[in-house]
């Protein structure tokens, strides 16, 4: 039965039956009765909305790309399940690429998504360049969580700065004066930023940058694992160390548990992200909490302002400082 033949039978138009059965009846203040009759009929029929016709004759797809780096990493699982959540009320999908932090697959998966005829893009960068992200310069995009300062792409962000000078400071007014920090993927700007905020803290409190090594590459369990090992083995070794991600914090972990090491005994540590298992630990760990839930709901918002064609603003969310037992004073330390 065609679209036509059943508007027809109910004594209805096509377009009523088109809003009921894509979910739009409220919207468009058709009666309950009327949108069960439909539904009904639908079912018994078998009839269904054609919905790449629909979506050619709108000039939309109703989808989103979503590009983020590993899904499998904490952080951006729970972003993707934030932003899908909030897009699924907003009847769009999600169509999700995972780059595996890899300049080439990003570019791969733009371009897929492209040919997809996306509705938007939201983005969580990889290279070290916008270029390929302008492709299409009329597609409403969004980037989430790392940006480029060079950039008119809007973004939205944690405020890593402040997130990494409030961190280092508690460590210091706790006595700790040798304080290393293990870092992320370098080139990023939510690195720069994190790095930025923790020489500033060693700056206003007077402490020497000498004493205070900055090392590792990139966000991963090995990274933090093959840095702690490195730092926990000098002679003259740090009394705390600040990971600048959740899974460095778990390399960081393992390596203090394998040289038989404890914490905050031995070493104190800090994440710049939560875990939802942190508080769980034997010795639940200090952690800078990242709002995943604003910061999703906030690049959802900013994308569908862009669909209106409305100017909007470069956002930074504030994040919050969960203080638990991995950090004691240095009085209280061997």
């Amino acid at each position: 039965m065609t679209l036509k033949e059943l508007a027809k039978e109910l004594n209805v138009s096509p377009t009523t039956i088109s809003r009921v059965l894509t979910g739009q009846e409220k919207k468009y203040r058709i009666s309950a009765k009327t949108a069960e009759k439909v539904r009904a009929a639908a079912e018994a029929y078998q009839f269904s909305v054609n919905q790449v016709a629909r979506n050619l004759r709108l000039q939309k797809t109703n989808t989103i790309g979503l590009v983020i780096p590993f899904i499998s990493y904490p952080f951006f699982a729970n972003l993707a399940r934030t932003v899908e959540e909030d897009l699924r009320n907003r009847e769009k999908m999600v169509l999700l690429c995972d780059t595996k932090d890899e300049t080439q697959l990003e570019k791969e998966s733009i371009d897929l998504l492209l040919a997809r005829k996306v509705d938007g893009l939201l983005v969580v960068p990889v290279g070290e360049t916008a270029d390929h992200l302008s492709k299409n310069p009329k597609l409403p995009l969004v980037l989430i969580d790392r940006y480029f300062a060079d950039s008119p792409i809007p973004y939205v962000s944690t405020d890593n700065y402040a997130g990494a000078h409030e961190a280092p400071s508690l460590l210091i007014t706790k006595g700790h004066q040798k304080i290393a920090c293990i870092q992320g993927l370098v080139h990023t700007t939510v690195n720069k930023d994190r790095v930025k905020g923790f020489v500033q803290a060693l700056n206003d409190y007077q402490l020497a940058e000498s004493e205070c090594p900055i090392l590792g590459n990139d966000y991963s369990i090995e990274n933090g694992y093959q840095s702690a090992k490195a730092l926990l083995q000098r002679e003259d070794r740090p009394t705390a160390i600040f990971a600048l991600s959740n899974q460095i914090a778990v390399g960081v972990m393992k390596a203090v548990n394998e040289m038989g090491l404890s914490i905050p005994e031995d070493i104190s540590l800090l994440s710049f992200d939560e875990q939802s298992y942190f508080e769980l630990l034997s010795t639940p760990l200090t952690a800078i909490q990242q709002p995943m839930q604003g910061i999703g709901q906030k690049a959802v918002e900013m994308l569908f302002q862009l669909f209106e064609n409305k100017t909007v603003e470069n956002s930074e969310l504030k994040p919050r400082l969960i203080e638990r037992s991995s950090i004691k004073s240095m009085d209280q330390l061997p």
